[in-house]
């Protein structure tokens, strides 16, 4: 039944691959391929102050950048499942299994209040709750912790260099104060769905890193994982 719905709703509204726009099905297997590589480490040039260790699983490019775009600025929420399974391996190759050190708490990166009104919905954040479905699949202990807030507004940050966008978002996030405990409740992993700069990852770990110390915790160690990372910052050689 539910074959022959999608067979009849793919009469009416025609689905594109969100990788290459193969017609007919969301995700063909040769992009959901370019999601399941190995996962490197991404490191930006010039790399920003404070900026954590971070593990990303493709380049920024091809069909990686078009589904990443196609689910965050076209709405194809049927992606957030493949590509929160990619978040879930970088996340894996950064901190591996919690263990003894608790569960591991995602802590994804926030949008703008103006850009999830615009589309509709929370990319990362609703690429976050696929990776932590799959980090539980695989036996291991991880949540979604959503603590990151804006304090002030901040430029669009399209077009803007590496020192340009650390200089709008320096001191822009905070964690919310009822929540600085939280984050002592296991390892805290960043998330975001892309590196560039690595303004965004920095700006976040420093604002965790001050709350963390305030509740008792030093934070050592803080780890982040994206989907993918520009050309410039995916190290192919090494891990």
């Amino acid at each position: 039944m539910l074959s022959w719905w999608r067979e009849t709703a793919g009469l009416v509204l025609p689905v594109a691959c969100g990788g290459c726009g193969s017609p007919r099905t969301e995700l063909c297997q040769e992009c959901a391929a370019a999601l399941e590589a190995e996962p490197r480490r991404a490191r930006p040039a010039p790399e920003p102050a404070g900026f954590p260790v971070v593990h990303a699983v493709a380049p920024y490019e091809n069909a990686v950048r078009a589904m990443l775009l196609a689910h965050k600025e076209r709405g194809a929420l049927g992606l957030a499942g493949a590509l929160g399974g990619a978040l879930a391996a970088a996340v894996r190759a950064g901190a591996g299994h919690a263990g003894d050190g608790g569960p591991l708490l995602l802590v994804p990166v926030p949008s703008a209040r103006r850009a999830t009104a615009r589309r509709g919905h929370d990319p990362v954040r609703r690429i976050a709750a696929a990776a932590t479905a799959e980090l539980r699949r695989g036996g291991t202990r991880a949540r979604v912790l959503t603590v990151l807030r804006q304090r002030r507004a901040v430029a669009d940050q399209a077009g803007l260099g590496a020192r340009d966008r650390q200089a709008n978002l320096a001191g822009a996030l905070m964690v919310a104060d009822g929540a600085r405990t939280l984050l002592d409740g296991g390892r805290v992993v960043l998330v975001d769905d892309l590196l560039t700069t690595g303004s965004t990852l920095a700006e976040a770990a420093r604002a965790v890193r001050a709350a963390a110390h305030v509740g008792g915790s030093t934070a050592e160690g803080l780890r982040a994982a994206v989907v993918a990372a520009s050309p410039s910052a995916f190290e192919l050689n090494r891990n």
